[in-house]
C-alpha cells in the first residue's frame, strides 16, 4: 500500500493531453509544512510554461479531473497554483486497522523483480579491518536488506583482497623477519606487523625490498610451492578474524570469493579484449583506451603481471554468467570513481551492455580536526577497536538510564546501542558527504540518533509491560482506530509511509532516506505519547487505538532499523 504511488498515479492520468504525466507525477511530494496537507503536487508551474497556460487555471483543471476518493477528498489550490492533499481521517483509520494484520507492513512486491549483485566491504585479508571500511561494509549491508525488503533477489558479494602486492610484503616480511612465538599468540596481528615492518621499509627508500615483495607475490602467482603452502597457512587465521567482525556487526554474505579464485581467468580475458580489437599494446604493457578518463585502463603491465582491473573484468565476467543480474552495485570510496569510470566503459566494449553498473560512492570518515580518521599516533582506527570502545561509551548511557538492570544485561544493551549508534551515524549522513566521528552526538539520547531510536522504540515496549498487556493480543483483537487528536493522526499518517520511503531509499541507493523517516516517526510517537494518555485513556475503545498505534510504531521504528542493520533492545 504506498501513498505515494497512488497519489502519483491519479495525478499522472488528470494532466492534459499532451504534457509529460510521468514527470508532473514525480513532482507529488508529502507536504513540508502539515499546514499544507500531507502530499502537494508542485507541478504545475513548470507544466504551465510548457503548456502556454497560466498556472493557477491549469492546477485547477486537474483538480476537478484528480479523483483521490476515497484517500484524500479534492485537491486544494493553493496559491500561483500548488495542489494541497489531505488524506481522508476515515481511510486512515481504516488503512492502519488493515495494518494490524499486516506482517510486511504495507509492503508490496514490486512489478518487476530484479536480480541485484552487491560488492561490498571487501578488505584485504591479511590485516585487520579499519575504519575505512566502516562505511562500505554498513551502507552495503542497509542497501542489501532494504532491496531485499522491496522484493528483490540481492547477492551480497564480499570481494576479498587476498592475491595483491600486500601478500607479497607479508611473505617477504616471513622470511625475513618473522617472529614465531607472535603469530603462535596472535597470527593476524604477526602478519599486520609484517606488513608496516615492510611497507615502511619500501617507504624509506629500500628499492631492493620492494623488488623482493613483488618477486615473492609474482611466485605466489605463477605456484611456487613455498609460498602457496604459507598463503594456505595464512588464510584461515586471516578470514576467522574478518569473519568475527562481520558476525559481531550483524553482517552476512551470500559469496566470499577473494582475488584469487579469479587468477585463472585473468589470462583468456586479456587474450579476448585482445581478439576483439578493444586492447592493444602500449609502451610495452596491454591497455584499454577509454573516453572517459585521460588514461587507458591498463589490464597486463609491461613485466607481464596482470592487474585489479583485469581482475574487476573476470569479476563480472563471472558474476554474469553465475547471477544473470540486473544491476550490479560497488559500494566502495568516492576516491576510486575514475577507476569505475574505465572499468564500466570496457565491460560495456566488450559486450556487457544488458547488466547495469553503478559505483555507489561514500564520503571519508573525519575527525574532529576534519582531517581523516586517525588515533592520536596517527594509525588508521582499528574497526574491532572501535567497536569496543562503541559497546564502552553506550555501557555509560545504560548505566545512567537503566541502574536497575543486571550488569549482564547492562553490558548486552550496552553493545546493541553501541554498534547501534556506530551505524546509524554513518548511515543517517548522505552517503556522498564526509562527516565528522563524534562520541557525543551519536551516543545522544536525543537529536537525530540511533540511540534516540532505540530509546523510542523501548519507550513504546515499557507501555505494554507497564499496562500487562501483550502487543499480540492488540494485533489479534484489531481494535477500530480513532484519530480525534491531532497527535494520532499526525503518527497514523506517518505509519503508512514506510512503503513509499522504501522505494525512494532503494531508487536513489540512498539509507539516509530511511534514517530521516524514522527520525519524523520517533518524533510524531515523543509527541503522541507526550499528548495522548494511553493506558490512562478517557475509554477503554480508546485505550485500544492508542495501544494499536504504539504496536504500529513499534514494528514500524523495529523493522526500519533491522533495514539500517541495527537491532533493537526491549529495555534502555
Amino acid at each position: 500500500m504506498n501513498v505515494l504511488e497512488r497519489l502519483r498515479t491519479v495525478f499522472g492520468a488528470a494532466v492534459p493531453e499532451g504534457a509529460d504525466r510521468a514527470a508532473f507525477a514525480q513532482a507529488v511530494r508529502p507536504a513540508s509544512d502539515p499546514r499544507f496537507g500531507d502530499y502537494q503536487a508542485n507541478g504545475c508551474m513548470a507544466l504551465a510554461k510548457v503548456l502556454g497556460r497560466k498556472p493557477r487555471e491549469l492546477a485547477q483543471e486537474i483538480a476537478g479531473a484528480a479523483d483521490l476518493a476515497p484517500l484524500a477528498g479534492p485537491p486544494e489550490v493553493a496559491g500561483p497554483g500548488f495542489l494541497n492533499v489531505r488524506l481522508d481521517d476515515a481511510w486512515i483509520a481504516a488503512a492502519l486497522h488493515d495494518l494490524l494484520a499486516d506482517d510486511r507492513l504495507g509492503l508490496t512486491p514490486p512489478a518487476r523483480v530484479q536480480t541485484i549483485v552487491i560488492d561490498l566491504s571487501s578488505p584485504n585479508v591479511a590485516k585487520p579491518m579499519h575504519v575505512g571500511h566502516l562505511r562500505s561494509t554498513v551502507i552495503g549491508d542497509s542497501l542489501a536488506r532494504i532491496l531485499q525488503a522491496r522484493g528483490h533477489r540481492v547477492v551480497r558479494d564480499n570481494h576479498l583482497g587476498d592475491w595483491g602486492s600486500q601478500f607479497g610484503m607479508i611473505l617477504w616480511g616471513w622470511k625475513h623477519q618473522r617472529d614465531e612465538a607472535r603469530f603462535a599468540r596472535d597470527p593476524v596481528g604477526e602478519l599486520a606487523r609484517l606488513y608496516r615492518a615492510v611497507q615502511a621499509r619500501i617507504q624509506g627508500g629500500e628499492t631492493a625490498v620492494e623488488d623482493a615483495a613483488r618477486e615473492e607475490t609474482a611466485k605466489l602467482h605463477a605456484g611456487d610451492p613455498e609460498n602457496r603452502a604459507l598463503w594456505s597457512r595464512f588464510m584461515p587465521h586471516c578470514l576467522g578474524a574478518l569473519q568475527a567482525v562481520y558476525d559481531r556487526m550483524g553482517v552476512h554474505f551470500d559469496v566470499q570469493l577473494g582475488e584469487s579464485f579469479y587468477d585463472p581467468r585473468l589470462a583468456s580475458v586479456v587474450e579476448d579484449l585482445q581478439r576483439k580489437g578493444l586492447a592493444v599494446e602500449s609502451e610495452g604493457a596491454i591497455v584499454v583506451f577509454v573516453e572517459q578518463t585521460e588514461a587507458p585502463l591498463i589490464i597486463r603491465k609491461r613485466d607481464g603481471a596482470f592487474t585489479y582491473a583485469t581482475t574487476d573484468l573476470a569479476t563480472i565476467q563471472h558474476r554474469v554468467e553465475t547471477w544473470h543480474p540486473d544491476q550490479i552495485l560497488y559500494v566502495v570510496d568516492h576516491r576510486q570513481g575514475d577507476h569505475f569510470k574505465q572499468l564500466f566503459e570496457v565491460a560495456r566494449k566488450w559486450g556487457y551492455q544488458a547488466v547495469d553498473l553503478q559505483h555507489v560512492a561514500f564520503g571519508t570518515i573525519l575527525g574532529k580536526d576534519r582531517r581523516p580518521f586517525k588515533t592520536r599516533e596517527g594509525d588508521v582506527v582499528g574497526l574491532e577497536s572501535l567497536l569496543d570502545e562503541a559497546a564502552a561509551e553506550a555501557l555509560k548511557v545504560v548505566r545512567e538510564n537503566s541502574p536497575e538492570l543486571e550488569p549482564a544485561e547492562q553490558s548486552r544493551v550496552a553493545e546493541v546501542v553501541g554498534l547501534g549508534a556506530i551505524k546509524y551515524a554513518d548511515l543517517c549522513q548522505n552517503r556522498i558527504s564526509d562527516y565528522v566521528f563524534d562520541w557525543q552526538k551519536m551516543m545522544a539520547m536525543n537529536g537525530n540518533t540511533g540511540t534516540y531510536l532505540q530509546y523510542a522504540y523501548a519507550r513504546t515496549r515499557s507501555v505494554f509491560r507497564k499496562g500487562g498487556i501483550a502487543p499480540e493480543a492488540i494485533r489479534a483483537q484489531r481494535p477500530a482506530i480513532v484519530l480525534t487528536h491531532p497527535a494520532e493522526r499526525a503518527l497514523g499518517v506517518r505509519l503508512l509511509r514506510l512503503p513509499e520511503v522504501l522505494e525512494l531509499a532503494a531508487e536513489e541507493l540512498k539509507p539516509n532516506i530511511l534514517t530521516d523517516y524514522l527520525f519524523d516517526l520517533a518524533n510524531a510517537f515523543s509527541t503522541f505519547y507526550e499528548g495522548c494518555p494511553v493506558l490512562k485513556a478517557e475509554s477503554p475503545a480508546r485505550r485500544d487505538s492508542r495501544l494499536a498505534l504504539c504496536e504500529l510504531t513499534s514494528r514500524t521504528l523495529k523493522s526500519g532499523l533491522n533495514l539500517l542493520g541495527i537491532d533493537v533492545v526491549e529495555r534502555m
